[in-house]
């Protein structure tokens, strides 16, 4: 079998040959990739003559039934999931130079449904179009055709990978919108690891299926690294089925490309807005792994949320976040796609969805409705500057609804924050990445379950908190008698007024008695105060650097000063060595 990188190298190099001047390096994924899955589809076809059969069983069928029954037919007779009844391919478009603008479009317009959505979703026309004008099509066409990807060289395990390190490679030159589709490698391998630590005995044995979703699948790379580390680290006879769904067009067409080049269900991954346009109404899933996008609005899905918030049965009746960010909400999607067997949920975030929010916010609200419910099993704080277009701290959250009994009403919070290499060249905002040790050290602090330096298991009321209103009376004062004086104003129940101007908050654990916590932190100072407990309400954080903080005794005055005075004499020796004294 081929090597991958040798293979990505041939492909980056005939980009590199033919598009240089024509494209800005950071453009010829647009043009390379769409290009590279269409001679992989010829090889393909080229395998026990699909290509003939499928223009066999059209020429034999069209005109005779309808158009719309002809596509599942040639399916069953060429055994593929996809085919093309046209006479070209890129090895013969080269036959007829002249014509190979025209012949190409036949070519294209020839394929099946899920092609021609690959297409559509490329804007692979307009890009072709460019090349014709500057008269490079022929030569792009020719240099793929020297490419060798038939199934019999190239098995789609590693067609995935030189996919994945062609994606790499044109994510780092375009590293401003890269890290918006292309997770690093690193931090999914961690992921993965994590969702499948304790489950491996469980997955043993023949005739098991799982299905993996991802509702902000990107480029597919979560999804195909989900899958081959189940099949290499778990059980190689797992039937693995693999659902996605993306929002931009381009990245949905380089996904569903990966899928169909590497013999997945192509139809499988989906078009549009997980929040607002849930192409998976009413399906379970086993395993779920996203990388929503950090601090995005979600104002064009606001209609659909909003509708959605006020149904006691929607996915986000348990409350919404502000509307400048969205992780939380595909949280939510994720929590509905659980199967009462059990499911698991791996998502990565940044802080807010940590602390983002006072108690009866929605942020604090979907808070509370995970940990009441008990499906928020462990947090895991990453190392800074993992990702291409990001520095800020990001944190992989893993959740279910079959906790096993030794964690049943806690959550584990494990500080990996040191747990990194640097890279020797930095890509975009990306200067570390995970080691596969350190994947293995963070993955034991997790199953061993046990509190250390990087450590820390709460009860998951721990994390709760009542806000409490704190009222103090309104007071006036009034003359009686040419002598001021200060009265308590009342109610109409004949309680004192409370002055709206006065009031106060108070957080008390959910650990402690409300009652208690008063007498002991709040009476004494304000004496006329007392609590209004019809406004009570029940909040949620997590403020993780605090769980893990280390005091550092300050200095001694005396260590200060002897420091300074060292200094000073360091400077005058410098002065009088530059004045010759």
């Amino acid at each position: 079998m081929a090597n991958y990188q040798e293979l990505a190298n041939l492909v980056w190099n005939v980009a590199d040959d033919v598009l240089r001047g024509l494209f800005k390096p950071h453009e010829y994924g647009d043009i390379t990739l769409p290009f590279l899955v269409l001679r992989r589809l010829d090889c393909i076809l080229d395998e026990n003559d699909r290509k003939e059969k499928a223009i066999d069983t059209y020429n034999r069928f069209s005109g005779a039934i309808s158009e719309d029954l002809l596509p599942p037919i040639i399916l069953r007779e060429t055994n593929a999931n996809f085919y093309n009844t046209s006479k070209y391919d890129l090895s013969r478009l080269k036959d007829d130079p002249n014509n190979i603008h025209h012949n190409l479009q036949h070519y294209l317009n020839s394929f099946s449904q899920d092609v021609q959505d690959i297409i559509k979703n490329f804007n692979l026309n307009q890009l072709i179009e460019r090349l014709h004008q500057s008269d490079r099509l022929y030569t792009f066409c020719e240099k793929f055709t020297e490419v060798d990807l038939h199934p019999a060289k190239v098995d789609n395990r590693t067609m995935g990978l030189v996919f994945e390190e062609l994606l790499r490679k044109f994510s780092e030159m375009s590293n401003e919108t890269s890290g918006e589709h292309y997770t690093p490698r690193d931090v999914v391998q961690l992921l993965v690891s994590l969702l499948f630590a304790e489950h491996r005995e469980d997955l043993r044995g023949q005739g098991l299926v799982r299905k993996i979703f991802d509702p902000c699948c990107g480029t597919g790379g979560m999804l195909t690294i989900g899958k081959n580390y189940f099949r290499e680290q778990i059980n190689p006879d797992v039937k693995i089925q693999l659902f996605g769904q993306e929002l931009n067009p381009q990245t949905y067409a380089i996904c569903k490309s990966d899928m169909l080049i590497t013999g997945e269900d192509p139809g499988a991954i989906r078009h549009g807005s997980s929040l607002s346009n849930d192409q998976f109404q009413g399906e379970r899933f086993d395993y779920m792994i996203t990388n929503p996008p950090f601090g995005v609005s979600w104002k064009s899905d606001a209609n659909v949320v909003k509708n959605e918030a006020e149904n006691p049965n929607g996915r986000f009746s348990k409350g919404t976040p502000r509307s400048s960010d969205g992780a939380l909400l595909f949280l939510q999607h994720m929590l509905s796609k659980m199967e009462n067997r059990g499911s698991r949920i791996g998502i990565v975030f940044n802080g807010s969805p940590l602390f983002t929010g006072d108690a009866g916010s929605g942020e604090s609200e979907i808070r509370k409705w995970v940990i009441e419910n008990d499906w928020l099993e462990c947090i895991v704080a990453l190392p800074e500057k993992l990702f291409f277009n990001t520095s800020i701290a990001t944190y992989i959250w893993i959740l279910t609804n079959q906790k096993s009994e030794a964690r049943q009403g806690k959550i584990q919070l494990i500080n990996a924050v040191d747990f990194y290499d640097t890279m020797k060249r930095n890509l975009g905002d990306k200067n570390a990445f995970i080691s596969d040790s350190h994947i293995r050290q963070i993955a034991e602090l997790y199953t061993n379950f046990e509190e250390t330096e990087h450590c820390r298991i709460y009860p998951n009321d721990f994390f709760g908190y009542t806000k409490v209103t704190i009222e103090r009376p309104l007071v006036e004062k009034q003359d009686f008698f040419g002598e001021e004086s200060e009265i308590v104003v009342p109610d109409k129940k004949g309680n004192p007024k409370p002055d709206t101007k006065l009031r106060d908050h108070e957080r008390v654990p959910l650990t402690e008695n409300i009652e208690d916590y008063y007498q002991r932190e709040v009476k004494p100072h304000v004496p006329d105060s007392w609590i209004d407990r019809k406004k009570d309400k029940i909040g949620y954080e997590i403020n993780f650097n605090r769980y893990f903080y280390q005091y550092t005794p300050l200095r001694s005055l005396k260590e200060i000063a002897d420091e300074m005075l060292a200094l000073e004499r360091k400077s005058e020796g410098l002065l009088n060595e530059v004045l010759g004294l």
